[in-house]
């Protein structure tokens, strides 16, 4: 390299260093703004409130302030940022990375160090020399120069001084709270139409704080004449109608020579018709079950009566109770108006003194002239309540029969409006002792932030839970603990406690999630996996409910301690920290302590680990577990009746058996996705459906199934395991660690089919049957199994319903657990969505034919059609995945 291209290198290179200064800068600018209108977005979703209508959102309202054209104005900048073109990115590449690094290879050769160096660096030098020079020509062939200067310049001429809130609702903008929507436009809204409102809000709960305690005795006045009714009517019903209520062929002269005659009679016994001569203890437990479902139909069907020619104490009573509540309440016809008021609260919190605007973004199809009219009508409530106040209190007078005869259709109204939701009295109360089951039972349980039903002993379990602050639900799998948890975050929250935490195992993370989503009006935050910081954040700010696993909690640990108050944490699968030497044991035991409250859940029955429970018992009362010195199960369970609530199925579910169906959505494990990847990429779909269980024991999918098998074989209870795939039976039969009987396939003669059925029926509890689900799934009945796994969805409705009946049949006196093995962001998630549609249709078509039972097939979704739209969609998210990543690193 001669002098002269020495000084050619060096202007190139100066050149060079210019240009890559400008790039960065201009770099540095698009993300500082882009980063600072993210940051804005993402703090007015925080402010913004979801306003509902009937029971589901409606809107979702951000109420703004004058400081907010600060956000408006960073919201501009990011959408006058110029954006680069395809030619741009493709010239301007080079400069931060082949440029870079020639620059680096030629500059040695420019000073003294040249002649210290050998040939090969001087070949390198020349040759990076020649691609910088190619570099430079096509830099300012395709005029980088101006390119570089029209990214760096704004592309807007507006005087940022100019924008106002208003400028919101301009799609230029891209303000993602508005450009997201698809239902009716966002408005823009004057602060004038919400004067008022916190006010009335104020008074309309305030007015209904003071009426609850008179409604609320009035409802358990009628439940109590509701209760007698249906009393005194299965007095008279005698016990052949206990044969209508059952399957099973009850023989009663048993109970004619006790003279038992009559179904309420039965009741009375209970449980000690097992000790009458000629009663088994089956005998017995199926005719006070009969009784039972008697019992109940005939509560559901009690309509509250009023009797004037029998005036019962307890119709008195009522009576009483309607005409105190009657004589205070103001909202009397308000029914409609008071639910609108809740659906407004939220706003309340978010509308201050500094509020100047509202953006009303609909989330259905309902316009922001609505959400006006809900407040307009909540203010005139309001109004009429304080006008109504004035008025006073009535008298109630001695005889509340006579205020009744004068006006029955006020009472008659009352009666309507309150309405009354039956529980299952009937429900196990485990080994508790009586004054703790009577606190139970006069504890309230808000349902406010709950979506979902509760039954009669789910609802004793989140009481329980309450009551007793930290305890061990250890109801058998299927029963619902995730509700019963979820049911005491709702009623804490209801209280304005804010942050709840969950910690249970990775597997169970999106279960979490999605059952907190769906039966709650809870928000769920995922701290666990790539957005665990993001998650956490915001959790703390906002609270919510936080979903972390027993290995992420060593991360968080140090942030949770700054946390001061922790009302309520639950720990899922609590078998996990029985050992109390293990690390996730101590940081669980430590944030048990410092919790309020405490719920660890688990479905490993106490008599079986005995040792290991006295641990979790000792995390949760360590003065009841200090004495627990005794291995026998009964002792040690009455040593920890306080703080440990059990109740089996059988307990439970007395009437008939039921069918409990469970989605288990799984993360894949690093070896899983490794397999589906190379399946979706060749389009093998049905790979794609067995590659999350064909790692064997690396597979998330079979370490659950092994954990199914285990709880099952310590509940008492056989499992029947279904999928299409041979291979996958195969890796199961060899997988799973009791007696295995199969694969059951289509190869095996009937008559071998029904061999195995018998040996597998007449095996020890634990055992399992592998069956190919169109062989085993139809013609077979195995009602000595309780449990049924499904190792992918199927492509048919019917194939599953089908599989799932071989089990859940007449004669089956257990109830039938169902667990569909589903993989998380995988061909199961995309054959579930596709099917789901169809079931809805099935459902809708279901109610209006009685043609659908025979005909259920007429709505599967053929699967040509599904495998072209399940292996299109799955290339789509990996390729998208896949480019995201490529984009990150970058």
């Amino acid at each position: 390299m001669n002098k002269t291209e020495r000084e050619e290198i060096r202007r190139l290179t100066a050149d060079f260093r210019q240009w890559i200064h400008r790039a960065e800068e201009i770099q540095d600018w698009h993300k500082a703004v882009q980063e600072a209108a993210s940051s804005d977005e993402r703090t007015m979703r925080a402010r913004s409130v979801i306003v509902g209508r009937s029971g589901q959102a409606a809107w979702r309202v951000l109420a703004l302030r004058t400081s907010d054209v600060g956000v408006v104005r960073r919201l501009w900048e990011r959408a006058a940022l110029p954006m680069p073109t395809a030619d741009d990115n493709a010239l301007l590449r080079p400069l931060t990375k082949d440029v870079p690094s020639s620059i680096a290879s030629v500059t040695p050769m420019l000073g003294v160090r040249r002649f210290f160096s050998g040939s090969a660096k001087k070949q390198s030098a020349e040759a990076a020399g020649e691609l910088l020079r190619h570099h430079h020509a096509a830099f300012l062939r395709y005029d980088g120069p101006r390119r570089l200067d029209r990214l760096g310049v704004s592309t807007t001429s507006v005087d940022p001084q100019r924008l106002g809130l208003q400028t919101l609702l301009d799609p230029a903008l891209r303000f993602d709270l508005v450009s997201r929507q698809t239902g009716p436009a966002p408005e823009m809204l004057d602060r004038s139409i919400v004067n008022g409102l916190p006010e009335a809000l104020d008074a309309i709960a305030k007015v209904v704080a003071g009426e609850s305690s008179y409604r609320s005795a009035a409802r358990d006045a009628g439940e109590k004449v509701r209760r007698a009714a249906v009393h005194r009517f299965l007095e008279e019903m005698p016990t052949e109608a206990l044969k209508a209520a059952t399957r099973d062929r009850l023989r009663l002269g048993a109970l004619a020579e006790a003279k038992i005659n009559t179904v309420q009679e039965v009741l009375n016994r209970g449980r000690s018709l097992q000790m009458l001569p000629g009663v088994g203890e089956t005998s017995a437990r199926r005719m006070l079950a009969a009784a039972q479902t008697i019992w109940q139909t005939t509560y559901d069907e009690m309509p509250v009566r009023i009797d004037i020619k029998h005036r019962h104490p307890e119709t008195t009573q009522l009576l009483r109770r309607l005409a105190e509540w009657d004589s205070c309440r103001q909202t009397r016809g308000a029914a409609a108006d008071l639910e609108r008021a809740s659906e407004l609260a939220p706003m309340r919190a978010a509308i201050d003194s500094q509020t100047t605007h509202l953006l009303v973004i609909p989330t259905r199809q309902l316009p922001s002239s609505g959400l006006v009219e809900s407040i307009q009508i909540v203010i005139r409530r309001a109004e009429l309540l304080g006008m109504s106040s004035a008025a006073g209190r009535k008298n109630v007078g001695s005889d509340p029969w006579e205020d009744f005869l004068a006006r029955p259709a006020d009472y008659f109204a009352m009666l309507s409006e309150l309405g009354f939701v039956t529980e299952d009295e009937n429900a196990v109360h485990g080994d508790l002792p009586e004054e703790i089951i009577q606190a139970v039972r006069d504890q309230a349980l808000n349902g406010e932030h709950l979506t979902a039903s509760l039954r009669g002993y789910q609802s004793f379990g989140a009481r329980f839970a309450l009551v007793q602050r930290k305890v061990i639900i250890g109801d058998e799998m299927g029963l619902g603990k995730t509700l019963e948890a979820i049911a005491v975050f709702a009623h804490l929250r209801s209280r304005g406690k804010t942050h709840l935490l969950v910690v249970c195992p990775a597997a169970v993370v999106t279960n979490w999630i999605r059952e907190v989503a769906g039966k709650s009006k809870l928000r769920a935050h995922r701290v666990h996996g790539p957005e665990r910081d993001r998650a956490a954040r915001t959790w703390m700010r906002d609270g919510g409910v936080a979903v972390t696993t027993y290995e992420t909690l060593a991360w968080w640990e140090p942030a949770l301690r700054q946390l001061r108050d922790l009302p309520c944490v639950v720990v899922d699968e609590a078998h996990y920290i029985k050992n109390p030497q293990a690390q996730r044991t101590i940081r669980t035991k430590q944030l048990v302590a410092r919790a309020d409250r405490a719920i660890l859940l688990t479905g490993t029955p106490l008599e079986n680990r005995v040792d290991e429970f006295r641990n979790l018992a000792s995390y949760v009362r360590p003065d009841l577990a200090v004495n627990a010195t005794d291995l026998s199960p009964r002792t040690f369970r009455r040593q920890i009746a306080p703080a440990y609530l059990r109740r089996n199925q059988e307990d439970v579910l007395t009437e008939l058996p039921e069918l409990i169906e469970v989605e288990e959505w799984l993360p894949m494990s690093t070896s899983d996705a490794g397999r589906y990847r190379a399946s979706v990429e060749r389009g093998n779909f049905m790979e794609m459906r067995q590659a999350a269980m064909l790692q064997g024991s690396q597979s998330t999918k079979m370490q659950r199934l092994i954990e199914i098998v285990r709880e099952a074989e310590e509940n008492e209870r056989r499992v029947i395991v279904f999928s299409h795939f041979r291979e996958v039976l195969d890796l199961v039969a060899r997988a799973l660690p009791g007696p295995v009987f199969g694969p059951l396939t289509g190869s095996v003669p009937a008559i071998r089919r029904q061999q195995m059925v018998d040996q597998f029926s007449s095996a020890r509890h634990g055992a399992v049957l592998v069956a190919q689900i169109l062989a085993g799934g139809v013609g077979l009945n195995i009602q000595s199994a309780s449990v049924v796994v499904i190792c992918e969805p199927q492509l048919k409705p019917t194939t599953e319903a089908q599989a799932i009946a071989r089990a859940h049949r007449m004669g089956q006196v257990q109830s039938v657990q169902v667990h569909r093995l589903l993989s998380e962001d995988s061909v199961d998630q995309r054959i579930t969505e596709l099917l789901a549609g169809k079931m809805r249709l099935f459902n809708d078509f279901a109610r209006v034919s009685d043609m659908a039972d025979s005909t259920p097939e007429a709505v599967d979704l053929s699967e040509a059609e599904l495998v072209r739209e399940v292996v299109a969609a799955e290339r789509q998210r990996l390729f998208e995945r896949a480019s995201s990543k490529a984009g990150g690193a970058v």
